[in-house]
């Protein structure tokens, strides 16, 4: 049985289609495990799209004892993989947009030698 408040709480849910990028399951297996009584689930419905909605601490639990502890670990650590290698990609295209910002801005100052007045110039011209 789900804890109170447990289908509310984020990411404490997903969906079938979810299930089978992060975990490697069918959405049969999850079907074969709300038929078992091993996991609870909620319908929903996206454009007209319907999905299943299982909790994932009950999703782990029934991947574990299916198939097997290490089964599972397997598909944690390639969706973890897969976020790190897209977060790298991320942030190697932010640094190479602000790398070549910066050139830019380099060539802008180079071509440009003239420096403003500084405030104390402006003082003086004002007295005389």
């Amino acid at each position: 049985m789900a804890e109170y408040g447990e289908w509310n709480r984020k990411g404490a849910t997903l969906s079938d289609v979810t299930a089978k990028k992060e975990y490697g399951v069918s959405q049969a297996f999850i079907v074969k495990g709300i038929r078992a009584g091993k996991l609870e689930y909620r319908d929903g419905a996206i454009w007209g799209n319907p999905y299943l909605r299982v909790l994932r601490s009950q999703l782990e639990q029934y991947i574990a004892e299916e198939l097997g502890a290490d089964c599972l670990s397997s598909g944690k650590n390639q969706t973890e993989l897969r976020k790190i290698k897209k977060e790298m990609a991320d942030l190697k295209k932010r640094l190479d947009e602000l790398q070549t910002r910066r050139t830019e801005i380099e060539k802008a100052i180079t071509k440009s030698p003239t420096e403003p007045a500084s405030a104390g110039d402006g003082a003086k011209a004002r007295r005389a």
